[in-house]
């Protein structure tokens, strides 16, 4: 029996009293990601990506580890909920233009001490203080600089498109702003190297194409942890006092913690450890979290019909954005079909030993973005669930 099937095996039996759609959690299989995580960042702790969990209970979980140390939310609403329920130290790692959030925050001096927001833009400033609503708190706030490689003069951009901060000057300028302006306190700095973190290096049948991404990600670091250093340096002759400079992402976790002016690591979907990140040369990982589809049709030779599925991730649309067939091994989509809304045929040898009923289980593109379709996660361990807890979805709460 195979490690997979052996799996399936467990997997299986755990959940024989339920019925299908479901998703899991397999605790030893995130704890075990979880000390991963740890080791790589060699001593600096790891804030949690709650996107990529969106389960409170995980989360409660994996900040009771050592070496775990703060969120990384991704809503001024959910960052506020989350404080309420006893989190209390969560930065928010997108601007946000909720007005009513913000009241809420300079309301309220538990969440503003508790909840850390997102500028790269004077004007985020000016909409706070538009949006007090007579609340005197003081905000606390994160500078966010751009991490993107340039190349040809600035003619080629890799790297995500998010804050207009790039050089020293630049951060140290706002900076500036900042330690002027009543009602405000700079504490940190944060940068995302997701090209470097959230982009794999060794795509299957993919050697050319696997060689150029190690080549961008090799210069990626290099030139990004000379100009990190420099704002950094920048930024503190300001703000001596910064709290934390943040950086780093699954994919990249232990080249992030090597850098000096580097505090924390942000991390998350190693935890549950999606499709996605599948990947890599750096790590590898125990896929976690995984979903369940019933068995409905048998169309015909060496084909199954399971319920639903049709569960793509967000990014640029692409078959890396679809859900994977996982166990039993050797299912594939339908090319004519892939997945469905409300029903997927699957075709492979393993089709014909599957009767009305049995469960398929799947692995998402993305960590979290399950959880919006799933209102609870069973968490297995060995061949048994050993509890049942809410996602955010099953919390009521949908924030994107």
């Amino acid at each position: 029996m195979t490690p997979r099937a052996a799996d399936r095996a467990r997997y299986d039996k755990a959940t024989a009293h339920l019925d299908a759609p479901l998703a899991v959690v397999d605790l030893d299989a995130f704890d075990t990601n979880a000390d991963d995580l740890v080791r790589r960042a060699d001593g600096k702790p790891i804030r949690v990506a709650s996107k990529s969990v969106r389960c409170r209970a995980l989360l409660e979980r994996v900040l009771a580890r050592d070496g775990f140390a703060g969120i990384m939310s991704f809503t001024l609403d959910e960052s506020v909920w989350l404080a309420r329920a006893g989190f209390d130290d969560v930065l928010l790692a997108y601007p946000s233009a909720d007005r009513a959030g913000f009241a809420e925050l300079a309301g309220d001096p538990k969440l503003a001490g508790a909840v850390t927001v997102m500028v790269d833009d004077v004007a985020q400033l000016d909409l706070i203080d538009r949006s007090r609503a007579g609340g005197k708190e003081e905000i606390r706030v994160c500078l966010e600089m751009d991490t993107a490689l340039h190349l040809l003069g600035g003619r080629v951009r890799i790297g995500a498109r998010r804050s207009p901060l790039r050089g020293p000057a630049q951060l140290a300028d706002v900076a500036r702003s900042i330690a002027r302006r009543p009602g405000f306190r700079l504490v940190g700095v944060m940068a995302y190297e997701g090209h470097i973190a959230g982009v794999g290096d060794s795509v299957a049948g993919s050697p050319l194409r696997s060689r150029a991404v190690r080549l961008m990600q090799r210069a990626a670091r290099a030139e990004l942890a000379t100009r990190r250093t420099e704002v950094v340096r920048a930024v503190r002759a300001v703000e001596p006092d910064l709290e934390f400079v943040n950086g780093g992402g699954t994919g990249s976790v232990q080249h992030t913690a090597a850098e000096d002016c580097v505090t924390e690591i942000a991390a998350g979907s190693g935890l549950y450890v999606p499709r996605l990140f599948d990947n890599y040369t750096s790590f590898s990982g125990r896929p976690a979290a995984l979903f369940a589809q019933p068995v409905v049709r048998r169309p015909g030779v060496g084909t199954v019909t399971v319920l639903g599925g049709g569960y793509p991730a967000s990014g640029a649309a692409g078959k890396d954005r679809l859900p994977v067939p996982y166990l039993p091994e050797e299912l594939a989509y339908d090319p004519q079909e892939g997945a469905g809304e409300v029903q997927t045929p699957l075709i492979g040898p393993p089709a014909d030993d599957l009767l009305i009923g049995d469960k398929v289980w799947f692995r998402h593109a993305k960590a979290g973005e399950l959880c919006e379709r799933f209102a609870a996660l069973h968490l297995i361990e060995g061949d048994r669930v050993t509890g049942t807890v809410p996602t955010y979805r099953g919390e009521g709460r949908t924030y994107l």
